[in-house]
């Protein structure tokens, strides 16, 4: 049941972008030219303005026209071009350095420091500087580059940390001051004047302007001052929600507090926060703190609460910092780093009298995990969206189409004889009719009032434009533990193992008999006690509430502990059940003691403790982990010969298997200072923990509805493959009729070449030649009932050896199984380069990366905004991903319809206009009104309104404005809405009783009259029939009558056009400047036409 393809060369793999720190960035530099500066200067106050406003919206024109290009070492002014293509303007700053720096620079080890600044004269020394997206770029002279300021610590090694735990001087932390600048996440609050400015100087609003303008020229009195009211009141709303965030951004990214630092002198001061910089030590009260910037713990233990950034609501051990010649790296020494913006609980065993903890700051400012999440919420990354892009093409197709009527319109009011001043204005009017100003605002409705529903049903969400990708997600990745599975773990047995193989199972560990694997399922943990309450990882919770050995934490300065323990510095107390002396006579677990801890790290899939007994006698190391990590670190003649056997039994059941392993240490060892190479090697194996852990009921319910809609699931996990495959099996992922087929790469080695193999899983006395048979039908045939599943190490090796096999391993795996952090990530882009829309759900600890990299994340936690993912869910469980496709369909139909519907308005007006321009008439000023406000901004905010459907159909919703369907069905309904317009003319001309109009005179001056009643009725009854036809949403939306306020004001203004046809009544008639025809025939006619243009237009629709 094995098939090898040709085995493949090595080949360097790509780095992913994603994972690489530093965002690509090509940035150019100006300086002023004077006279060029002049020179603007005059051209604004010529223009009137215009120039400022063209400058406004265009920075880099500004930059052009009034500087030169030159090298950045000389720059005032740069121009700076993001990865994704968007073009920024940033001034160079300078700040004078105090006298003395120099020769401090000297002094310091790093070299890149003298870079950092530029003699001018010989007392002045000057930094230069810019800040983009908060932040900061420092110029390098040597390198003749602007480098982020990080630039300078990014380099340290973990002893360079323990270097700074002595202090910084007044003056080297005054000089680390100017580099690297306050500590603080700064987040602008605009005056009120200049975000009025800014927003009056938004192009639609300065559309408006220009149109109000043109309309008071014109005569238009009401209908402008009613637009600007509107303009006034949405100004208003816009600011005060603009400021209200800004606000609370800055109220939640703020954090200015008093923390202790030791200076080099050894002296502890208290100073504000804003003034730490990068090397600063922190001194931690015992009482903890609310953390203002990053740091690397290097003495004692802290509790941390990270929910703010992970949604990890289970507080996190913290461990000081391994002293190794390795780079420092705040992702990868996760558990040794300390979070900004996260509240310490509790700090113990790093100061004197063991209270407290000692850690040097590593990063600050925008420079921080926080500083990463305000920054993701401040400056979100664009939204490569079919449908955004589209709509900016579109409204250049309604700009030619308003090319086409304003010469239209001046060809016809040219042969009118009208004036100059007439001519301009008229044609200028036909613009702002064809090109609705209130297009942009209109298709964020159908969002708006999805987020607002997403938030009722304890979904958030910081990033409202990704609501309409979720409607086109078409794949979704799950982690497994605490997503598709329980959060808590129950222990389901141990077996012990050695040499001679496996001992019985054994349900419950505190019945195994005294020995290591009972110390070892004791003391493998990093479970911490706050106010007598353990507290830590639910699986090691578990594992010790099974063992019957209870916590005991060092009290006071802890000495009289460490004495007992042979002088070792203690943490952690683990003392056998007293009953244990009744049961079993002598035969007792001695008391030990937890003398060092190496956390538990998804990269390496292990962790490890060191114990000591009394006296400090039998001093051993524990290693926990997943059972191919602790055998790979363990002695070959130590390990059972029914090792992968067992452990596929174990897995296959869907049982969580953690293997254990221990040596013993020599006791003088200073075990503090211990490395965990030293410690996890040469290790002898003890045996087997089994944990069961459940299925969450809403997962497969979840499942199946997705599988129906036709939506792939994929799980992603840090967990056993065959484990994984279990659970993929009980959630519904794979099928009970289904195989699954697991692919097996190795990478190229000395000894060997890479091989790729697809082997099935076990199917009883299934011939080779039929697997090999499924093999191939599986990669080479859609829609064979079977499923891939691979480990993190066969990823790595697929994507560096076989990277032709890698698509079709893509498109057909359900379970990716062993993956890092890393791994995952670069599965979601893998995915997105097959053309996916990929969803991923995860609980935000370990799959940050790949929920941000998604085109939607979803982070299930209790935090409202958390780094992780753009969206974050209060409930539990996956119940919220068809919520949120729903939602996600349901807020893309209504923006398409909301944009076909405000496009039909303006051509339905424009063809109104166009016609009774023709016939030397035009629309009243209230008749404007009374479409524009009453009938049209009415109909498209509440269409907006209409909740999802209740089930996920399997046809996704378009995203393409510009498909083919879309533009014909609104080519159709172009041509039947001029053809009812144009009918109407015809019919009321070819009357009897019809009265031609006055030729001498031109445009409102011919109202009231026959034409323009019959043109203002039919079209005032089309702006409703659109309505009803664009909304059409099935399946993704509710049918139209479950929107009750939307269906009532169509009746309403149904019946409203058809009393303004058949009876309008004298003052209406004033008002409207309407001309009252007598014939009750002619005007059933005019509604029987209507009735018509309802019929058709809502059959081609269908």
């Amino acid at each position: 049941s094995v098939m090898e393809p040709q085995s493949g060369l090595p080949s360097p793999s790509q780095q992913d972008p994603l994972l690489s720190p530093e965002s690509h960035m090509d940035v150019q530099g100006y300086k002023w030219v004077r006279w060029r500066v002049w020179v603007c200067r005059l051209a604004a106050v010529l223009s009137l303005g215009l120039l400022l406003i063209v400058f406004h919206w265009r920075p880099r024109l500004a930059v052009l026209a009034r500087c030169c290009s030159c090298p950045l070492a000389l720059a005032d002014i740069l121009l700076i071009k993001d990865s994704c293509g968007q073009q920024h303007v940033v001034e160079v700053s300078t700040e004078e350095m105090e006298e003395g720096s120099l020769e401090l620079l000297g002094e310091l080890e790093d070299t890149e420091w003298r870079d950092t600044v530029q003699l001018y004269k010989k007392e002045k020394t000057l930094l230069r500087y810019y800040l983009f997206e908060g932040l900061r770029y420092i110029w390098l002279d040597r390198k003749g580059v602007f480098c982020r300021v990080s630039v300078l610590n990014e380099d340290w090694t973990c002893k360079d940390l323990y270097g700074f735990q002595k202090g910084l001087s007044h003056l080297e932390q005054n000089l680390r001051r100017h580099m690297f600048g306050p500590n603080l996440i700064d987040v602008p609050v605009k005056p009120c004047m200049k975000l009025l400015f800014e927003e009056v100087l938004n192009p639609f609003y300065v559309f408006q302007l220009l149109s109000i303008t043109l309309w008071m020229i014109d005569q238009y009195i009401i209908y402008a001052i009613c637009i600007f009211i509107i303009s006034i009141v949405s100004i208003s709303i816009s600011l005060y929600e603009i400021r209200k965030q800004s606000i609370t951004l800055r109220n939640m990214a703020q954090l200015v507090t008093n923390v202790t630092v030791r200076r080099s002198s050894g002296v502890e001061e208290c100073v504000s926060s804003v003034e730490l910089v990068p090397g600063d030590c922190l001194i931690i009260p015992q009482e903890g703190l609310l953390l203002p910037c990053d740091a690397a713990l290097l003495a004692g233990e802290c509790l941390v609460n990270e929910s703010m950034l992970t949604g990890e609501s289970v507080p996190v051990l913290k461990t000081p910092l391994p002293a190794g010649e390795g780079t420092y790296s705040s992702e990868t020494e996760r558990r040794h780093t300390l979070f900004c913006g996260t509240q310490l609980i509790q700090a113990k065993g790093g100061g004197p009298g063991g209270s407290g903890a000692v850690a040097v700051v590593t990063s600050t400012g925008f420079f921080t995990a926080k500083g990463n999440l305000v920054s993701s919420i401040l400056y979100p990354q664009p939204t490569n969206f079919r449908f955004y892009q589209d709509s900016a093409k579109f409204l250049l197709i309604l700009g030619f189409v308003a090319f086409i009527g304003t010469i239209y319109s001046f060809v016809v009011l040219f042969r009118s004889n009208a004036t100059w001043l007439e001519l301009v204005i008229r044609s200028l009017d036909i613009v702002t009719i064809a090109v609705p100003p209130a297009l942009p605002a209109a298709i964020t409705t159908g969002t708006i009032y999805a987020q607002h529903r997403l938030k009722k049903q304890g979904v958030f969400c910081i990033s409202p434009p990704r609501i309409n990708i979720c409607g086109k997600v078409s794949l979704f990745c799950f982690d497994k533990t605490g997503t598709l599975t329980e959060e808590g773990l129950d222990v389901w047995g141990v077996m012990e193992g050695g040499p001679a193989g496996f001992s019985e199972l054994v349900p419950e560990p505190r019945l195994l008999p005294p020995g290591p694997m009972l110390s070892g399922l004791a003391c493998s943990h990093t479970v911490t006690l706050l106010r007598g309450q353990p507290l830590g990882d639910p699986l090691e919770l578990k594992m010790v509430e099974s063992t019957g050995w209870t916590l005991q934490e060092p009290e006071g300065d802890g000495k009289a502990l460490d004495a007992e323990f042979g002088g070792h510095r203690v943490l952690t107390v683990m003392r056998p059940p007293t009953q244990r002396l009744q049961a079993q006579g002598t035969s007792t677990s001695e008391v030990v003691a937890i003398v060092q801890r190496f956390p538990f790290s998804s990269a390496l899939q292990r962790m490890s403790v060191v114990t000591v007994a009394r006296g400090g006698r039998s001093a051993l190391a524990f290693i926990k982990g997943s059972p191919e990590m602790v055998a790979s670190l363990c002695r070959a003649e130590t390990m059972p010969a029914q090792f992968s056997s067992k452990l596929h039994n174990f897995s296959s059941e869907g049982l969580r298997v953690l293997a254990l392993a221990y040596k013993p240490l020599e006791g003088n060892t200073d075990f503090r200072t211990i490395e965990r190479g030293e410690v996890e090697k040469d290790m002898q194996f003890l045996g087997l923990l089994m944990m069961k852990n459940l299925v969450k009921p809403e997962s497969a319910t979840v499942i199946n509805i997705l599988r129906l809609a036709h939506l792939r699931s994929v799980m992603v996990t840090g967990d056993n493959i065959l484990t994984a495959v279990n659970v993929a099996k009980s959630c519904g992922m794979v099928g009970s009729d289904e195989k699954v087929i697991f692919v097996n790469a190795t990478p190229h080695t000395a000894q060997s070449m890479p091989t790729l193999k697809f082997s099935l899983e076990d199917g009883g006395a299934t011939a080779a030649q039929s697997s090999v048979e499924v093999i191939t039908r599986c990669l080479y045939q859609s829609g064979f009932g079977s499923h891939l599943a691979i480990n993190g190490k066969s990823f790595a090796a697929l994507c560096d050896h076989f990277p032709e096999y890698l698509p079709k391993v893509l498109l057909r795996a359900t379970v990716f199984a062993r993956m890092t952090p890393d791994q995952k990530t670069q599965l979601v882009k893998e995915l997105q380069k097959l053309n996916y829309r990929v969803g991923m759900c995860g609980d935000g600890a370990n799959d940050c990366g790949a929920l941000r990299a998604a085109d939607v994340g979803v982070s299930l936690s209790e935090a409202e905004a958390s780094v992780a993912s753009p969206f974050t869910s209060k409930t539990e469980n996956i119940s919220c991903v068809p919520l949120l496709i729903r939602e996600g369909r349901c807020s893309l139909v209504t923006s398409f319809s909301l944009f076909r519907y405000m496009a039909l308005y303006s051509l339905i007006q424009l063809c109104s206009v166009l016609i009774l321009y023709t016939v030397k008439t035009s629309m009243a000023d209230l008749e404007f009104l009374f479409c524009d406000i009453f009938v049209v901004t009415l109909l498209a905010i509440m269409m907006g309104k209409g909740g999802p459907s209740e089930e996920l159909h399997p046809r996704r919703p378009p995203a393409s404005l510009l498909a083919l369907p879309v533009l014909g069905s609104l080519f159709i309904h172009i041509c039947m809405i001029t053809l009812g317009q144009l009918a109407a003319l015809f019919i009321t001309t070819s009357q009897d009783w019809y009265i031609p109009l006055n030729s001498t005179v031109y445009g409102t001056a011919n109202l009231p009259n026959m034409e323009n009643t019959t043109v203002f009725t039919l079209s005032g009854f089309q702006y409703i029939i659109m309505a009803v036809v664009v909304t059409k949403g099935y399946p993704h939306k509710k049918p139209l009558y479950h929107n009750v306020i939307f269906l009532c004001l169509l009746f309403v203004l149904f019946a409203l056009m058809t009393w303004l046809a058949v009876y309008p009544g004298p003052f209406l008639c004033h008002l409207l400047q309407l001309y009252d025809i007598s014939d009750m025939n002619f005007k059933m006619l005019l509604v029987a036409v209507a009735a018509l243009n309802l019929l058709i237009c809502f059959l081609v629709e269908v």
